[in-house]
């Protein structure tokens, strides 16, 4: 049938159409009686089939100018909605297939202009591009620029902890954490840097100078910045990505061209620039006999195994991060050069996320199993049938929206609520009699009925507390699921919230040894300290 395409300020008369759906992010929302039921579900669907055609295209995109520094060509789906651009391309299509007309509402001008070439579209005033454009580019130089001075300073503040550190040895490239020490504490690696005295700790050039020196006061710490050339960041406002719109194939022109906008318009790119820049000069001039860190397969941290190769340095990848069906930067099928941007040995938490990058492609032999040191073992069952219900909203402002709207929806009375807020995204919440805010987490809570969320690691907390557990499934977005393949959250629409929990639903028999191993320090010493050959 007909599937009208119209933004939000050029919508056709309601006889037009029987069923509606909006992408990501249109203005308008029409009456419940008309949404298309189960959009959420084949979206994600749509997503998820789009996997290895995000993967194919990401390999083109990577080799193009400047596709080396940015997060589309990776499929990393927090970074970027590119795949989701994909997965409404199938929405539409299928809803092309169907038996009745359908009002597809979109205000993405990009993404309208990719629909309306869709053959059985009828697209109407497409949305304004070049404002939104030219304010891309222009927030894009400011960003770049304010990353060049800033990036500068750095380099001047922190260079005389060039030599703080020893030559060669193993080291440990990690993030300033907030809550990592001076102490020989770090939150990504526990308490190695106590445990095995050779160690040295290196900071990503993303912790700020004054965090850089506090953590550097052990006097076997230092940060990247140290490394890098003052006069080499003044040119990091031009770090661009360059792709020819029609690099992936003329039918995804306009989402390239989108991906390029919306990438050139931060200062992620200028950043990944300078990391680069640093970590080559860094392994040129200390040559570190191997280097571990916390991997996910990053643009960086491509970049980094190739200079590492370079130098000698056997890489260790630490699986710090959830695989899960989203997860898709962490396969090896999107790199340009294969396998040989990928480190040298992953240490997987655990035998679930060891299978799941095999099945992603990573060989056997460059997986191991040795723990990780920041996933603490979750003891008893915290569940109470008679409990509250724990609500964990997410880092997406629009999806915890939605998740507010679904308990607005469950409450009757009697039924009790724990909101607790994403740690990094405050989110108002209005308190009633069985409403009520919690700063504890899911492991330091007890008696709870329920576990709902929307992204995160909450899921899997709330599997491992044994209550059961509910992943929403937002109506015209992507909630990435980072639970593992042999876990299952029960999704659920907002709509059906209630419903869900009135089922009785069964308690969780899931636990942490189930996806997690101990750590095993012989497998981290073995690895860190005896520099096994690096893969050619």
């Amino acid at each position: 049938m007909t599937v009208f395409l119209r933004s939000s300020d050029d919508l056709p008369n309601s006889d037009a159409y029987k069923f509606w759906y909006a992408i990501t992010g249109a203005k308008a929302v029409l009456g419940p009686e008309k949404r298309m039921q189960g959009a959420g579900q084949q979206l994600e669907r749509a997503f998820e089939a789009n996997r290895e055609n995000w993967w194919k295209i990401g390999k083109i995109l990577a080799t193009t100018a400047g596709g080396d520094l940015a997060h589309t060509p990776t499929a990393a789906a927090f970074n970027t909605d590119f795949g989701q651009a994909l997965a409404w391309t199938t929405v539409t299509q299928e809803a092309v297939q169907g038996n009745d007309n359908v009002l597809v509402i979109c205000d993405d001008p990009w993404i309208f202009r990719h629909l309306a070439l869709l053959p059985g579209v009828r697209a109407g005033r497409a949305p304004a591009l070049k404002r939104r454009e030219r304010a891309l580019w222009l927030r894009g130089i400011l960003s770049r620029t304010r990353v060049s001075l800033k990036m500068f300073l750095a380099a001047l503040l922190l260079r005389g902890q060039r030599q703080s550190l020893p030559q060669g040895g193993p080291v440990l490239l990690v993030y300033g954490h907030p809550k990592s020490t001076a102490d020989g504490y770090d939150v990504y690696f526990g308490t190695m840097m106590r445990d095995m005295p050779e160690l040295t700790r290196l900071i990503h050039t993303d912790c700020p100078p004054t965090r850089a020196r506090e953590l550097s006061a052990d006097g076997r710490t230092a940060s990247l910045h140290a490394w890098g050339n003052p006069w080499f960041a003044l040119r990091l406002a031009f770090a661009r990505w360059r792709s020819p719109n029609d690099a992936a194939g003329e039918s995804l022109r306009w989402l390239v061209r989108r991906a390029m906008a919306l990438e050139n318009g931060t200062g992620a790119l200028a950043m990944t620039r300078w990391q680069n820049h640093c970590h080559e000069r860094w392994l040129a001039d200390m040559k570190p006999d191997s280097v571990a860190w916390s991997w996910e397969n990053h643009p960086w941290e491509r970049a980094f195994v190739r200079s590492a190769r370079t130098a000698g340095t056997y890489t260790i990848g630490s699986q710090d991060t959830d695989v899960g069906p989203h997860q898709m930067n962490m396969a090896c099928f999107s790199n340009s050069d294969g396998m040989a941007s990928i480190p040298d040995v992953i240490i997987c938490n655990g035998p679930a996320y060891r299978d799941e990058l095999a099945d992603w492609g990573t060989p056997a032999e460059r997986l191991v199993i040795g723990g990780s040191p920041r996933i603490a073992r979750f003891e008893g069952s915290h569940f109470d049938p008679q409990g509250p219900v724990y609500v964990a909203l997410s880092s997406v402002p629009d999806i915890s929206k939605e998740m507010m709207t679904a308990v607005a929806a469950a409450r009757n009375g009697i039924r009790q609520f724990l909101i607790k807020e994403h740690p990094m995204y405050p989110f108002a919440v209005e308190e009633t009699d069985d409403v009520r805010r919690t700063n504890k987490t899911i492991p330091e809570s007890t008696g709870i009925s329920a576990v709902f969320f929307g992204t995160g690691l909450s899921g899997m907390e709330g599997l491992m507390s044994g209550a059961p557990t509910f992943r929403l499934l937002p109506r015209d977005r992507i909630g990435i699921n980072t639970m593992p393949v042999s876990w299952a959250a029960e999704p659920v629409i907002a709509e059906r919230l209630a419903n869900a929990l009135d089922a009785q639903p069964v308690q969780s028999d899931i636990h942490w040894e189930d996806v997690f191993s101990p750590v095993d320090m012989d497998v981290w010493r073995t690895h860190l300290l005896h520099k096994p050959e690096v893969v050619k």
